[in-house]
């Protein structure tokens, strides 16, 4: 029961405050499976992205903190290929800094953080860490590629629009695309710690 209250409250402000360039929507009827989707941010290799997120809230939260993976591929060192991510806030302590006063825009905010702030002392992907510490122009670059192949805007009007609309798609003006510009924010308490386990 509590749950269920609290998941409503902190939709209801997700949905009428989000974090900006964050949305988080419920899928379905079931309100402990959410979706979310991430804008890229400006001046970033995944500026001009939409990135999509699953979101599971477990039977026991807020004491347990919610299952979240990337949907959308991203090159990115704290973000192996099934889309799982290398958070402390997403794992419960001593391992990690879940507290049950943290909520799921807290969790969206500080995966947006990580996707601007790699922390490559801590990878799941150590072949993109070690490009991003010893080789950043090709980490930039392959990182803006991927952006482009699966998280551009055009990308996804291509996968969910039939044939006709296939070549209108295709001709937007690069300038179409959203571009979020992200405000300064910082999660106080919040620190980043080793991703020995997921």
């Amino acid at each position: 029961m509590q749950r269920a209250s609290r998941l409503k409250r902190e939709l209801h402000l997700l949905t009428t405050q989000p974090p900006p360039g964050i949305t988080c929507w419920q899928n379905g009827s079931r309100i402990d499976d959410l979706e979310a989707q991430l804008l890229g941010s400006a001046d970033t290799p995944y500026e001009k992205g939409i990135f999509n997120l699953e979101i599971v809230v477990p039977e026991r939260y807020p004491f347990e903190p919610p299952k979240i993976r990337f949907l959308t591929p991203i090159y990115h060192p704290n973000i192996d290929s099934a889309g799982r991510i290398c958070l402390d806030v997403l794992r419960l302590p001593p391992k990690g800094a879940w507290r049950p006063s943290l909520n799921i825009a807290t969790l969206l905010t500080s995966i947006q953080i990580l996707m601007n702030e790699p922390n490559p002392d801590d990878p799941l992907m150590a072949d993109i860490s070690s490009e991003y510490k010893y080789n950043k122009q090709t980490f930039l670059k392959n990182a803006r590629q991927w952006t482009e192949k699966y998280a551009s805007q055009t990308t996804m009007t291509l996968e969910t629009t039939d044939e006709e609309n296939h070549q209108s798609a295709a001709n937007l003006p690069k300038d179409s695309h959203i571009s979020q510009k992200r405000k300064g924010s910082s999660i106080s308490g919040l620190s980043k710690r080793p991703c020995s386990e997921t």
